[in-house]
């Protein structure tokens, strides 16, 4: 069975819980749902929130078509009411968020959902993957483009995570300051530029490197990239160059002590005269790898395992709790788990935050109803997604990197170390 909706990108309890409140008639308490994390994962610093354009997608394409009916009927998930609940299911709330791009803290309300209990349980699973995925994607990557220091970084990982998962990577690296990636699914559907050359496949299929170098030249032009560690890198600087003359694009490293080679491979280049041939290079980097070359004459970085799997924290550690419903009067009362462990606060939040006059943030602050009355420098944090069923909120991706972009330059100095430690904002309740 093929599927091309989201509505069973869920879990079987979700259905489950839905079947006993209709049956005992709370399904229908308005309600709120709050997704949001208890810490920072990995002792990073900061988080970054993404995805909230892939998850409304999906929420738009959240139906249960017949066949999909049909298959939890013969599974027997849920009784024939719920099905025909099921079958005419829209999602009539409303939906508040961080904007795409926005940075988050411990406990940061980064999506509210206000709805019937039985609209926004369907939910959870759908939000928690979609956002706690590109989210950890993106923290990692942007962790990388800080290390980078304005050199560019290119998302490599294609082949080393789930095929679908690779795409949406490359989304959430291209939102943080990826210049590109080698996806062409992500290049077609979300507009990511993609770029690539060769491997060194390449090179071996050829009866020569010079031939290899040639083939690719004559097909791309002299401002290619070559890859030159398939052999010795020094004989493939000095064949490249007479191949393409001064005039060659880049070269690519793909092996060895990078620092080391990086300096011998720019000497090199630049006493043949190639002088404007850029360097790029790959090999297992991570923000750290990244961050030991910055003093190394390297152009540019190719990136995959490390950032397609959060550079070692694959999850944002985000959850998704009911935290207020409908009493028996129609008042909305505040609900919260109390375990010491795993404790949340009730209540429908606000989020700012709070800068100094300078820009700089200095806090998020959170509370219930309300915000407080705020001066020039407060800055609210969630904004209107969707209102009564329908989504409002169609910002282009670039506003989004914009975002991110402004929320990077108003962390405090030592919000970008990439040390483990505690977050760069104090989180102050309300």
């Amino acid at each position: 069975m093929t599927n091309s909706g989201t509505s069973l990108l869920t879990d079987h309890y979700e259905l489950t819980m839905l079947q006993a409140s209709l049956a005992d008639g709370a399904a229908y308490r308005r309600s709120v749902f709050e997704l949001f994390s208890r810490r920072l994962t990995g002792g990073r610093r900061y988080g970054v929130v993404a995805g909230t354009g892939r998850f409304l997608d999906a929420l738009e394409a959240f139906r249960f078509d017949d066949a999909e009916l049909a298959w939890l009927r013969e599974a027997n998930v849920v009784d024939l009411a719920t099905l025909d609940w099921l079958a005419d299911y829209r999602f009539s709330g409303s939906i508040w968020g961080y904007g795409e791009g926005e940075l988050h803290f411990p406990h940061s309300p980064v999506m509210v959902v206000e709805s019937t209990f039985a609209e926004g349980v369907l939910l959870e699973t759908l939000m928690l993957s979609i956002l706690n995925h590109d989210s950890a994607i993106a923290s990692a990557g942007a962790r990388m483009v800080s290390a980078a220091r304005g050199r560019p970084c290119i998302e490599m990982g294609s082949r080393r995570t789930h095929e679908i998962a690779a795409v949406a990577a490359a989304r959430a690296a291209h939102l943080v300051g990826f210049d590109a990636t080698s996806n062409l699914a992500a290049g077609y559907r979300h507009g990511v530029p993609t770029t690539g050359t060769s491997a060194h496949s390449f090179t071996l299929l050829h009866d020569t490197e010079r031939d290899a170098f040639v083939s690719q030249v004559e097909s791309l032009g002299a401002g290619t990239t070559l890859l030159v560690d398939t052999y010795d890198i020094a004989e493939a600087i000095r064949t490249a160059i007479d191949v393409t003359g001064p005039g060659l694009g880049a070269v690519r490293i793909d092996s060895g002590d990078l620092v080391s080679l990086a300096h011998a491979v720019r000497e090199q280049l630049d006493d043949l005269g190639a002088t404007q041939t850029r360097i790029l290079v790959t090999s297992d980097l991570d923000e750290h790898a990244i961050a030991a070359l910055a003093a190394a004459p390297v152009d540019g970085y190719g990136v995959g395992t490390a950032l397609v799997t959060g550079s070692g924290v694959p999850t944002s550690g985000f959850v998704y709790k009911l935290v207020a419903r409908e009493d028996d009067t129609g008042g909305m009362v505040a609900v919260a788990k109390k375990s010491t462990e795993k404790a949340s606060r009730g209540g429908r939040k606000f989020a700012l935050r709070r800068r100094s006059v300078t820009g700089v943030a200095d806090v998020e602050v959170i509370g219930i109803g309300a915000p407080p009355p705020s001066d020039s420098d407060d800055r609210e944090l969630l904004t209107e997604l969707v209102r009564d069923g329908e989504r409002i909120n169609r910002e282009s991706f670039d506003t989004a990197r914009a975002r991110h972009r402004a929320a990077m330059a108003e962390l405090p100095a030592a919000g970008t170390q990439l040390s483990p430690g505690g977050p760069a904002l104090d989180t102050v309740i309300a």
